[in-house]
């Protein structure tokens, strides 16, 4: 007689060593190659705006432009654009003619790269692939312990280079903040660079006060890159230019530096930022009608200079509260602007970006929650390339705060994952372990096959999000988010060997420029 089958385990040993299994699985250290999400994947799910819609706002932006113009171009810039074929008026206004335009968009670059000090971070901009990335120009910190406000310095954005470095859901760092104590132009736009490259191998994106400056800037960016040759074959750092004073006015020393960077070999996001009930039309159509006339021109100028220059197509039009007049980042029609602006983007098969993440809250708190995932989210499902400001500002731009970029990568992390969306295959559509579960088997699917090996590579979880049960949040003390969010940053700024520029290359630089930062140990 055969010995008898060996009693199966209890419904409790089942499910206990299946979450023994899940949480073994967690622990393990995800390469990348099996990442849920990363920088690149593809949205474009959300559309906003109709077929007829995008055609209409181009028509009305070709108006803008051929009927309205521009005003106050740099005298560089009246030559540059007429001798393209631009009309100067009696008035002073610079038009392009609608054939120009389009005579621009079929030469202008379509797809293109960011390139990173490290190329795993480069970010290939074209069709609907998304990266999430900082921006901004905040003049003041975060102080989530006593709940203030202080001016930036150069350690902050240092520090805010670092901590980006180490998150995997912030694909590049454009400058958040403003280096306050820092009194010199020249100095400040130098460091800020320094501080940004020594900070993280991802793609850089920073401002330029004058002109006079790119000379001085692009030595340093040619010690970094090991030469003028290495640099415009790998440019890591793109300048994020406002050349349009909105509406409709060019901005004469941003046109000037434009024109220097272009000829240094320096991509250059393209940022028209008018406030809808301020500075462009109330309408949200009619909003981004304007930015993306701005934009337009900007690419006449950019590509009049350097036919199929690196640009992206930079349409950044804001919200205003019109109770006050106030910027009202985080507010449903903001995301609806920029999810449009991205649809638009597509429509000419231009590289883009726009701005979401802003949070109008003073705190990383439940409000700026909802502020920056709505906005996050929608621009990925609308698929636009560069998604900037996406986390870590607060005080509809004011404000930057560490916590919150931290923070922010589990909030991106989730955004991805919508942005990744439905994969519907044979394998997922799991009848076969419906019919192994339900006849016969144990009743669920904790412990199935399937479920164990898709855990990690179909689910984002959160690094600090809490989702244990009350009894267990209880068990582990009632750990608080903004407490363990502290403890992360503190750990990320305590790691020694952080600077991101090998010794030898830092020294010829502290040695040439006037470098602020203390040396890193």
């Amino acid at each position: 007689m055969a010995d008898p089958a060996p009693n199966p385990p209890s419904r409790a040993a089942r499910r206990s060593g299946g979450r023994q299994a899940r949480h073994a699985l967690r622990s393990a250290p995800l390469e990348a190659a099996v990442r849920p999400v990363f920088g690149g994947m593809s949205g474009g799910t959300y559309h906003p705006l109709t077929q007829t819609d995008c055609e209409n706002i181009h028509k009305a932006a070709l108006r803008a432009l051929s009927e309205i113009g521009f005003s106050e171009a740099p005298e560089s810039g009246v030559k540059i654009l007429t001798d393209a074929g631009c009309i100067l008026g009696d008035d002073g206004r610079i038009r392009f003619p609608a054939a120009l335009v389009e005579d621009t968009l079929a030469i202008a670059a379509k797809e293109i790269t960011l390139q990173a000090r490290d190329p795993k971070h480069d970010l290939h901009l074209t069709g609907n692939k998304v990266h999430y990335g900082t921006a901004g120009a905040a003049v003041h910190m975060v102080d989530v312990l006593d709940r203030s406000y202080r001016e930036s310095t150069l350690q902050d954005l240092f520090d805010a280079a670092r901590i980006v470095e180490t998150l995997d859901n912030l694909h590049f760092l454009q400058r958040p903040m403003v280096a306050r104590d820092i009194t010199d132009n020249f100095q400040m736009d130098l460091n800020t660079i320094y501080a940004c490259c020594a900070g993280t191998r991802k793609h850089i994106g920073t401002s330029i006060t004058e002109p006079s400056f790119v000379p001085g800037l692009m030595e340093l960016l040619h010690e970094i890159a090991g030469g003028e040759d290495a640099w415009r074959a790998r440019p890591f750092v793109s300048n994020s230019n406002c050349f349009v004073v909105p509406p409709m006015k060019f901005a004469t020393e941003s046109c000037e530096v434009m024109e220097a960077c272009v000829r240094a070999g320096m991509p250059v996001l393209l940022l028209s930022a008018g406030q809808a009930g301020a500075t462009a039309p109330a309408p949200i159509a009619g909003a981004i009608v304007q930015a993306v006339a701005e934009c337009l021109a900007g690419l006449v100028y950019v590509n009049a200079i350097s036919p199929g220059h690196t640009a992206v197509f930079g349409t950044w039009p804001f919200v205003s509260d019109l109770r006050t007049g106030a910027m009202s980042g985080g507010s449903g029609e903001q995301a609806l602007l920029t999810a449009g602006c991205a649809q638009m983007h597509k429509f000419y098969g231009l590289p883009g970006g726009a701005a979401a993440g802003i949070a109008d809250a003073k705190l990383p708190d439940m409000q700026a929650g909802w502020e920056q995932a709505m906005s996050n989210v929608m621009a990925g499902l609308a698929g636009l390339n560069m998604v900037y400001e996406a986390a870590g500002m607060h005080a509809s731009l004011l404000g930057f705060c560490h916590e919150s970029l931290i923070l922010g990568d589990d909030l991106l992390g989730q955004a991805m994952r919508c942005v990744r969306g439905i994969e519907v295959t044979e394998d997922s559509l799991s009848l076969e372990v419906m019919r192994n579960v339900c006849l016969g088997g144990v009743g669920h699917y904790l412990g199935q096959d399937q479920t164990l090996s898709l855990m990690q590579t179909e689910y984002v979880y959160p690094a600090l999000g809490d989702r244990t049960s009350p009894k267990e949040w209880e068990e582990r003390g009632k750990p608080d988010l903004i407490a363990q969010t502290i403890a992360r940053k503190e750990e990320i700024l305590s790691r020694t060997g952080v600077n991101c520029l090998d010794p030898e290359t830092d020294k010829r630089i502290r040695d040439k420029f006037p470098i602020l930062l203390p040396t890193p140990s």
